[in-house]
């Protein structure tokens, strides 16, 4: 997934992830619970030889939406697999002892090629709070245009992972317009269902037992995509995923009033998919702020580590300091007299990607990337946490735990250049790219 940090046109909103499949030079990373048959299989190469298999890996992209945009929307710049084999293929191959190349590339896999959700729960210390938290919680995601076959591919990707059902007969899965219907809904978008695909896989992944609420805006422009922020809020969601962003502007406090100043719920926003640079609604004051990291299996106590996602000088997590919104009271950075971004992060690197399961912007099984897919899995941490309580601030609770081992330090890395270093590289404490960490557990994300 890309973010989009091109000026904004007429008001027009770009998504902040859209589907960006696993990249170039792919480190060698656990790679899912993808392949739990294989599980047994006794490594028959050595791990250097996997490794190496695994840095020669490479994919294809294309654009999944067809058609330029109308003036004042943004273009969805939809990216997904199309060609190549993926870090995860690799991996399978050195396993089973065979040469990758007899893996054959195809966009359309039978079976995952990112993370899956025991991976997600095992790198940020939430495999437990999964199985037995979440119920009674309802996770919003907020995006535009339809899915049709958002509850149908949800199915397919709880299914095989053996995740609780969660469909619109049980009451967990509910799919409205932004203004509630079931019925009357937008039109639909081949760009967006994938989008659409990634938050639902991830709240899935992320909490199990949450419910799950779709809100879909009739267009990408940032009143319609406010409104159903509101819908989702009035509808009785306490927690909110946003996976889209723009260029900031001097409308923003304005739409801070209007869509996001919600006492009690959690909102949490991408921090954008272009490095460096600051965009909204991820700047404003009343959200949780998400950026992005490279997530890799590692040698250590928690077995794994991250580092900024920085792909190259136009593809990594976004930061920087907001040119308008004012600084909440509970973020302490004496470098930026307004709002900074982030304030906390999950994976988002393509070449670290998740598995996502869409056959209406693709046909199966993808990998993904990008804040897109790192603010639906805060928003679900969240949500393992508890309900906020009333009047509290959400967007806080993390810094009452910074320097804590409730979160994971992100010290490596860099998604840009900047004048002031903690704005684009990451460092201990708190830092831009990455805010104060990554979630080890739930503790952080509760007040």
């Amino acid at each position: 997934m890309r973010t989009t940090n091109s000026p904004r046109i007429s008001g027009g909103w770009r998504r902040v992830g859209s589907a960006a499949a696993a990249a170039t030079a792919l480190a060698l990373a656990g790679f899912g619970a993808a392949a739990q048959a294989d599980a047994a299989t006794p490594h028959k190469v050595s791990a250097r030889t996997i490794a190496t298999q695994v840095a020669k890996a490479h994919v294809q992209y294309t654009n999944a939406c067809a058609t330029s945009p109308k003036k004042g929307y943004a273009a969805c710049d939809a990216l997904r697999v199309t060609g190549g084999t993926t870090a995860f293929m690799e991996k399978q191959a050195a396993i089973k002892g065979v040469a990758p190349g007899t893996i054959s590339p195809d966009a359309t896999s039978s079976t995952p090629t990112g993370y899956g959700p025991s991976d997600l729960q095992s790198a940020y210390g939430l495999t437990s709070a999964a199985s037995s938290k979440g119920s009674g919680e309802t996770v919003a995601i907020v995006d535009a245009y339809n899915d049709p076959n958002a509850e149908a591919d949800l199915a397919a990707y709880r299914s095989y992972y053996g995740l609780p059902a969660c469909t619109t007969s049980n009451g967990c899965f509910k799919k409205v317009s932004q203004s509630g219907s079931t019925t009357s809904l937008p039109s639909s978008d081949s760009g967006w269902a994938g989008e659409i695909s990634l938050d639902l896989d991830m709240v899935s992944a992320t909490c199990p037992n949450c419910h799950i609420l779709l809100v879909e805006a009739k267009t990408a422009s940032m009143t319609n995509l406010g409104t159903a922020v509101n819908e989702a809020v009035k509808l009785g969601a306490k927690f909110v995923s946003n996976s889209y962003g723009g260029s900031e502007s001097s409308s923003d406090s304005t739409y801070d009033s209007s869509y996001f100043n919600h006492a009690g719920v959690v909102i949490t926003a991408s921090a954008g998919d272009s490095g460096y640079g600051a965009q909204y609604p991820a700047g404003s004051r009343y959200v949780t702020a998400v950026g992005g990291t490279a997530l890799k299996q590692a040698s250590n106590t928690r077995g794994w580590s991250e580092s900024v996602w920085n792909t190259s000088s136009t593809e990594g997590t976004g930061s920087g300091c907001s040119a308008y919104d004012a600084k909440p009271s509970w973020q302490t950075d004496t470098g930026c007299a307004k709002r900074m971004i982030a304030d906390v992060s999950a994976v988002a690197d393509p070449a670290t990607g998740v598995s996502v399961y869409d056959t209406y912007g693709a046909s199966g099984w993808n990998t993904y990337g990008g804040t897109s897919a790192s603010s639906p899995i805060i928003a679900s941490v969240y949500a393992l946490a508890g309900t906020p309580s009333s009047g509290s601030y959400p967007a806080q609770f993390p810094y009452a735990a910074a320097g804590t081992s409730a979160l994971n330090d992100v010290t490596t890395g860099s998604n840009g250049s900047c004048t002031t270093s903690y704005f684009c590289t990451a460092g201990t404490g708190y830092d831009g790219p990455t805010g104060l960490g990554t979630p080890e557990g739930t503790a952080a994300f509760t007040g």
